[in-house]
């Protein structure tokens, strides 16, 4: 079975920027958060953009899912959760962080 669109884009931009997988589930964890968090300036509570950074998490996942079931038959949950948790990890940190500053305020 070939390759789908989702799948190639990924591989070109893992293929462009040297770095792994891993690594970018992070930097686009971060980034999400950083640019949600800008966006909701004061606006929200600091628990929005991490959500925002869950969601699109989430969202990647699912089209992984859909080309796990097509390609291989299966989903491959394990994987799913590791780059959900890779994704939302730094920016869990940063919004504990920002809740507890804003609860000392």
């Amino acid at each position: 079975m070939e390759t789908s669109a989702v799948q190639a884009i990924k591989l070109a931009i893992v293929g462009a920027t040297g770095l792994s997988k891993d690594a970018l589930h992070m930097h686009v964890g971060l980034a999400v958060y950083c640019a949600a968090a800008l966006a909701l300036r004061g606006r929200a509570r600091p628990v929005m953009p991490f959500l925002a950074v869950v969601l699109l998490a989430c969202l990647g996942e699912l089209l992984d899912m859909r080309d796990d079931l097509l390609s291989l038959g299966h989903w491959r949950w394990a994987a799913s959760l590791h780059d959900v948790i890779n994704t939302s990890f730094w920016p869990a940190v940063l919004c504990l962080l920002a809740s507890r500053k804003s609860a000392e305020a």
